[in-house]
């Protein structure tokens, strides 16, 4: 889902003004990241899923890239990083996910975000919305809130949104390899070839740093 997409979605409830999308080269499977980012270990390839939990193509997209996890070399740094883009309700998932990652909850609740958010409609905007949904999980609802009410989360946040304008996200889900390249299902055909191309760049990547 691109930017245009995503916030036309958003807007009806935040008023959100919404901003074109520019096209990729034609054929373009990747593209370079201008100027390349800094990453956070030289010694190591990050990788950088840039991801919206109101977004469809992100939900069909999580189990292929949770599998492609598994296999991924241990010189490999994931991280994701939820899009914002000066919308409050996004600004407000990020930080439930960033809540969730400082509590350790990632791995039980993520998937489980994506049905919330599209399929049920939950208010995981408002607090009192995330708190009665955390704890429908079998979640600490008050270690869960203190987290999501602290200023490292909301460091957090501010953080993701800087770097998503960093490296000019204009859609999800997007890869981005090392600082240097991005790739997409829109780029690259599929989430599945998405997936490959950022196995490529990894070795490319890899291939430079020795």
């Amino acid at each position: 889902m691109n930017r245009r997409q995503l916030l036309l979605q958003m807007a009806a409830l935040a008023g959100t003004t919404v901003i074109g999308t520019p096209a990729f080269a034609q054929g373009a499977r990747f593209a370079p990241v201008s100027p390349t980012q800094p990453t956070a270990d030289k010694t190591k390839v990050e990788v950088i899923e840039f991801f919206h939990y109101g977004c469809p193509h992100c939900r069909d997209f999580d189990p292929l890239l949770e599998h492609w996890l598994k296999n991924v070399p241990a010189d490999v740094a994931f991280q994701r990083v939820p899009a914002i883009w000066g919308n409050p309700q996004l600004k407000a998932l990020a930080q439930f996910y960033y809540a969730s990652e400082v509590t350790g909850d990632v791995a039980k609740i993520h998937p489980a975000v994506f049905a919330a958010v599209q399929d049920d409609k939950a208010p995981l905007t408002t607090e009192a919305g995330v708190a009665e949904w955390v704890a429908s999980k079998g979640v600490d609802a008050k270690r869960f809130m203190d987290a999501y009410k602290s200023f490292s989360v909301q460091g957090k946040v501010q953080r993701a949104d800087q770097i998503a304008r960093a490296y000019k996200i204009n859609g999800v889900p997007t890869l981005a390899i090392d600082g240097q390249w991005i790739t997409s299902a829109s780029m690259a055909g599929s989430h599945e070839a998405a997936l490959q191309v950022a196995d490529e760049l990894i070795a490319k990547a890899r291939k430079a740093k020795a």
